[in-house]
């Protein structure tokens, strides 16, 4: 079994541009933490603007080559990468769990999840098609095209490092285009074990470029108004998206934008408590909460929220807190000491407001940035932590009484990107999924991610899809070639 310090020892520590590693040209570097210990991990090389200027320049010089490849060619590259990244699975799990915090389950879960991107896209690119058909008035031939996009630029976050990198990559590299990678600070080891074990898969030198930073807005900027860069794939905040879809709009760039998220989890009077419960642990606690699709809002029905309540109460109790490492842990440290501050403010702030705790409530003492399971009751429904993403394994309760209050509680927010219901009437479910403004719904499930299906919100959570057949247009431009009759001398 691989040690800690010998996988380690193992990640690349430095910019990978143009199919080489190589130190930042300033020569700075940072420090990875362990968020559950607070100590480095690794340094690693911080690029610099000019570093990702070359690192465009490499994808740029790359895309005419890598745009005509074969549609098999690139289908069997993502293969042998799928294959890669599975035969090392613990090797990722471990890095992930050591840099971001979540627990070896957890990160198992996200390794199987992230290298079927790699699988399903290698599918997606022998797909790829147009049309050709003839014009209604029947002078001319219509013939639609599709081409790759061209240079793209990823910004990933820390919460999700090896399948965020996985659901912008492997489709973009399906459709042809070359990338610039610029992982979380918090999270790069990831990142940069999955750019080596792509060249060993055999992507050609430029197509896929890695530069780890602390400057984000100083490296990416100069990039997102270069004319060289065609699209924008960024996954993070919704403040920081609508910042860089206005930097997107001089040059026109492709953008897709998977942003925040206020999920809301409503359990009807009929719901099957038990599946319900079960329900909202998976939706509430994956990654410790820290997913923009974990539910933020569990909104029950009056004549069942005790008893759902005292469920999820023991539930969540049960729910070991440590090291993600230690297989006992089923609960991981928070990323930072900023993110468990902000959780225990927003506790603080719902409890001043009239909510009560009823498991929880305080952040752990010890090294690391470990925050316990908590479920808090009698929230108010204008609390403000029903506002905001809680990126935390806190679980604010409210109630309802009819059907439509339900559904205007779930609506009254800026996000719209899941939501999860749980109910026996079938046709009920499908009434509200219809009536909530989100991008997807969860009906009597908890987890819905899957790469075979689109992934995106509507309202202030995003633009576009990432997955399914759909993940692939957004790398793709369509062109329409009109072709005169060819019978009109005949």
């Amino acid at each position: 079994m691989t040690t800690e310090t010998e996988l380690l020892a193992r990640i690349p520590t430095d910019l990978l541009i143009d199919g080489r590693w190589r130190p930042a040209s300033q020569g700075d570097r940072f420090d990875v933490i362990d968020p559950s210990t607070g100590r480095a991990l690794l340094t690693v090389a911080d690029a610099s603007p000019e570093d990702g200027e070359e690192a465009l320049a490499a994808a740029h010089r790359a895309q005419r080559s890598w745009g005509r490849t074969a549609p098999r060619e690139r289908a069997e590259l993502l293969r042998r990468a799928f294959e890669l990244v599975t035969e090392r699975a613990e090797d990722f799990a471990l890095v992930m769990t050591l840099e971001m915090g979540k627990t070896l389950a957890e990160s198992r879960g996200e390794v199987a999840y992230g290298a079927e991107f790699l699988r399903w896209f290698s599918e997606e690119a022998v797909r790829i098609s147009g049309r050709y058909s003839t014009a209604p008035d029947g002078r001319n031939r219509l013939l639609v095209t599709k081409r790759p996009v061209g240079p793209s630029l990823f910004i990933t976050p820390w919460n999700f490092p090896l399948a965020m990198a996985t659901r912008k990559v492997a489709p973009a590299l399906a459709a042809g285009c070359t990338s610039v990678l610029k992982p979380a600070a918090l999270t790069p080891l990831t990142a940069l074990l999955f750019a080596k074990v792509l060249q060993e898969a055999g992507i050609p030198d430029g197509v896929v470029n890695v530069i780890p930073t602390t400057r984000a807005g100083a490296v990416t900027g100069p990039l997102i108004a270069d004319p060289r860069l065609r699209k924008l794939s960024f996954t993070g905040s919704t403040e920081v998206g609508r910042r860089l879809i206005a930097d997107a709009a001089p040059q026109v760039l492709r953008v897709s934008m998977e942003l925040g998220g206020n999920a809301p989890l409503i359990v009807f009077d009929d719901a099957d408590l038990d599946q319900a419960v079960d329900g909202t642990m998976l939706a509430k606690l994956r990654n410790g909460g820290e997913a923009c699709t974990a539910a933020n809002r569990l909104i029950v029905h009056e004549s069942v929220a005790r008893e759902f309540t005292e469920r999820l109460v023991e539930k969540m109790r049960a729910h070991t807190v440590g090291r993600g490492t230690d297989p006992a842990s089923r609960i991981g440290p928070l990323v930072d000491a900023a993110t468990r501050e902000k959780v225990q403010q927003l506790v603080d702030g719902a409890v001043a407001e009239g909510a009560r705790i009823a498991l929880g409530g305080a952040p752990l003492d010890g090294p690391g940035y470990f925050y316990p399971p908590t479920v808090l009751v009698d929230v108010p429904a204008e609390a403000g932590i029903l506002g905001e993403e809680i990126f935390g394994p806190v679980a604010p309760i409210v109630t309802f009484r009819t059907e439509q209050e339900a559904i205007d509680l779930a609506n009254a927010t800026e996000y719209g990107l899941v939501a999860y219901v749980f109910t026996r009437d079938l046709d009920r479910g499908i009434r509200i999924g219809e009536e909530l403004e989100v991008g997807m719904l969860g009906l009597n499930a908890g987890v819905i991610s899957n790469p075979a299906a689109p992934f995106g919100g509507v309202k202030q959570s995003g633009l576009g899809r990432e997955g399914g057949s759909e993940g692939i247009e957004e790398y793709l431009e369509t062109q329409y070639i009109g072709i005169s009759d060819p019978y009109a001398d005949r």
